[in-house]
């Protein structure tokens, strides 16, 4: 798929209200970087928990999920700007945050349609952008999973689906984040495989492309590494057959960084925590402005089994320990090369405040 090759930044001052350039700002660190820890995972969640503790996800009780996220949001929101949470399991978490985090609140149910074609997704249908505000939220965050390879009737469905929200954070004047996550349309691909990593760079950057469309509304995007790093040669994540060359491999992240002139932030996608560091230290070494992370698993997933065996105080110590290593060693690879959100404005003095 073609590129436009276009600069980060608008030479047209684009307008920001007020209301989002403080929420942004609570964000983001001193520096206009959004270094944020995600804890919204819902079904993924139980599911890992129900695994590691050998019984059924029934068994994984709410109470059981709040308890999980409030630790991980007490413990690691010290050393993050931000944390994104769900409001199905997250309310007690997102009071326990430290005073230096803004709050992100997922609008999502989790998982999509299960009786529909091509994951058309769902909003929690007890909840509403003005409940997320009233909560404290600083940002209201949706995940898609979106191709631009699927069918255009559900690519329509998914577009008007953007634009309602879109036009529902505008009205309340708050951030909107899109997260959007590709999978394969081909029958029988592996997503994790060979074939798709080869496809996956066009799948990220016709998504990046789509949502920066004014009619979308959306503030800032979170979006996945466009490459497989477990493919690209030469990479400690790389133990076999590759895709790309590491030179490829940086091209592939400059050409989909093109696509938009919103600022977007990296997600972790599962991956682990060593993986996704040496996936930003590529996207540094490529001289991509990117704006931050959004990292989830990557950080407290091996706090799961921990917890599922060992109860909450055991996960809090490992948390305290190696879940506070990872993070600051995140840090540390932002602090190396994210840019500031409002360079995508072109410096900050260039936002004009609407």
């Amino acid at each position: 798929m073609p590129y436009k090759k276009v600069k980060r930044g608008n030479s047209k001052m684009r307008s920001l209200s007020t209301n989002k350039l403080k929420h942004l700002e609570k964000l983001s660190n001193k520096k206009g970087v959004i270094a944020a820890a995600a804890m919204d995972q819902r079904g993924s969640l139980q599911k890992s928990i129900a695994k590691e503790k050998g019984c059924d996800v029934a068994a994984v009780t709410p109470e059981m999920m709040a308890e999980f996220k409030t630790v991980v949001s007490k413990v690691l929101t010290p050393y993050a700007t931000a944390i994104l949470l769900d409001p199905e399991f997250g309310l007690e978490a997102a009071k326990q945050r430290a005073s230096n985090a803004g709050l992100l609140l997922a609008y999502e149910s989790t998982g999509y349609e299960q009786n529909t074609p091509g994951r058309v997704p769902r909003l929690v249908p007890d909840w509403t952008v003005s409940k997320s505000i009233a909560a404290g939220a600083n940002a209201i965050k949706i995940l898609l999973y979106y191709s631009p390879f699927e069918n255009p009737k559900i690519n329509e469905i998914k577009h008007a689906w953007v634009e309602r929200i879109g036009a529902e954070c505008a009205l309340h004047d708050i951030p909107f984040f899109l997260e959007f996550v590709g999978y394969p349309t081909a029958e029988g691909q592996d997503e994790k495989g060979l074939d798709y990593a080869r496809k996956k760079p066009e799948i990220v950057r016709g998504s990046m492309e789509e949502f920066s469309k004014d009619r979308y509304r959306v503030d800032v995007l979170k979006v996945e590494i466009p490459i497989n790093l477990k493919f690209v040669a030469g990479t400690k994540a790389c133990k076999g057959d590759s895709a790309y060359s590491q030179k490829e491999a940086m091209e592939l992240y400059r050409s989909t960084a093109t696509a938009t002139k919103k600022p977007f932030i990296y997600l972790s996608a599962g991956v682990s925590d060593d993986e996704f560091r040496e996936s930003l230290e590529l996207a540094i070494e490529s001289g991509v402005k990117f704006n931050g992370v959004l990292c989830g698993r990557a950080t407290w997933k091996e706090g799961i089994p921990i917890y599922a065996k060992s109860g909450v105080k055991a996960l809090e110590d490992w948390l305290s320990d190696r879940g506070v290593q990872n993070i600051r060693a995140l840090n540390a690879v932002l602090d190396k090369g994210a840019t500031p959100w409002y360079e995508a404005f072109g410096g900050l003095k260039n936002v004009k405040v609407a």
